[in-house]
């Protein structure tokens, strides 16, 4: 097992061997992240704002949408997958919150 916060020796390989389009997404994130993070840090921002986030940092609302739609599917696969132990009282109780939803 290795020892957290350090890469495991399969983890440096891949690194090394990072393609170019995997840099660029890789330069992309740092600039997405040193932006939001600047922005949080800024003294004078009293509130967090995110649709201003999202609206003045260039290519953040994209990266969000499909970060949030990805997460989505996670999540889809994640109750497919635990409905196999639900009782039959509770698939039906969900049953039904969806029927009350598509109404």
């Amino acid at each position: 097992m290795a020892t957290r916060n350090v890469p495991a020796k399969d983890d440096v390989k891949k690194k090394d061997a990072a393609s170019p389009d995997m840099e660029n997404e890789i330069a992309q994130l740092n600039r997405l992240l040193g932006a939001v993070m600047k922005y949080l840090a800024d003294d004078e921002q009293e509130e967090i704002d995110i649709e201003y986030l999202l609206e003045n940092t260039d290519g953040l609302r994209d990266w969000w949408n499909e970060y949030r739609e990805l997460d989505r599917k996670r999540v889809e696969e994640e109750i497919k997958n635990s409905l196999k132990v639900l009782s039959l009282e509770e698939l039906e109780a969900i049953r039904e919150q969806i029927r009350h939803k598509e109404q």
